[in-house]
């Protein structure tokens, strides 16, 4: 009893400490005061003042453009890469993963600067193609690895049988194969989706200039304060995350069933 009792008190410690900021940015992206530290009252001023704000307005758009596309990208060259590399031999498949596994553990900074390297070389204008091909690049690996292992779930004869009952390799593709992989396919691309949306480092190096991410918006703001106005933008992307993962949990349980 006091050992169940110990870890509730344990879990609930940590999930407080993760979500207790977040609780706070919400109540505060209702409070009529530009001071965090000072509660005037309630109100929705600052939703409305971030409707009328088109530098912010126009960095949520770029955002989110960069972030389904470069997820969608990402997704159909991640889910072939991770075909292409379960069909290899044991020694190539080892050196593909390293090589896979060497942009999940290299440092932001690190593939901002070396991309940022390779578009000057290139001559390439930096902008919102720059950075959306940057985005892509470190999204990839993150969807090999979450296609991978729903590769090796499924029955090595698979394919050949589709293929034995007169399927086309398409056909087996599209209506044998992908059906069997796709929660990670959704989750490959949902994670890259996410890493999108929240990367400042590589987005800081491989943009130009009138193309401008939150990221890059929020910490330009900080130089003089951050508005009040962030917390309520904060507060609808928070919400509007949690409604897609109601959502898929939904799903997933309906698929379940």
């Amino acid at each position: 009893m006091v050992k169940k009792i110990w870890k509730g008190f344990y879990i609930g410690t940590i999930y407080l400490f993760l979500y207790l900021p977040i609780f706070l940015l919400i109540i505060y992206s209702f409070n009529d005061s530009k001071y965090r530290g000072n509660w005037n009252g309630f109100t929705f001023r600052w939703y409305r003042e971030l409707l009328r704000d088109h530098t912010i307005v126009s960095a949520l758009y770029n955002t989110f453009a960069i972030a389904v596309l470069s997820a969608l990208i990402a997704t159909i060259i991640g889910t072939a890469a991770a075909i292409g590399i379960y069909h290899m031999s044991p020694k190539a498949k080892t050196v593909w993963m390293n090589i896979t596994y060497l942009p999940v553990l290299n440092p932001d900074i690190v593939i901002g600067i070396s991309l940022l390297a390779l578009f000057v070389w290139m001559k390439m204008k930096l902008g919102f193609l720059t950075l959306l091909l940057a985005h892509v690049t470190f999204n990839i690996p993150y969807v090999v690895l979450a296609v991978l292992p729903k590769m090796y779930q499924l029955n090595p004869y698979l394919e050949e049988a589709a293929l034995d009952l007169g399927a086309t390799p398409l056909q087996a593709f599209f209506k044998v194969i992908l059906p069997e992989i796709l929660p990670g396919v959704i989750t490959g691309g949902l994670l890259a989706f996410t890493l999108s949306l929240d990367d400042f480092m590589v987005s800081f190096f491989t943009t130009g200039s009138g193309v401008n991410t939150l990221s890059i918006k929020v910490y330009s703001m900080t130089k003089l304060g951050v508005s009040p106005k962030i917390n309520a933008l904060s507060t609808i992307l928070f919400v509007g995350v949690l409604g897609l993962l109601a959502i898929l949990q939904r799903r997933a349980n309906n698929m379940k069933e």
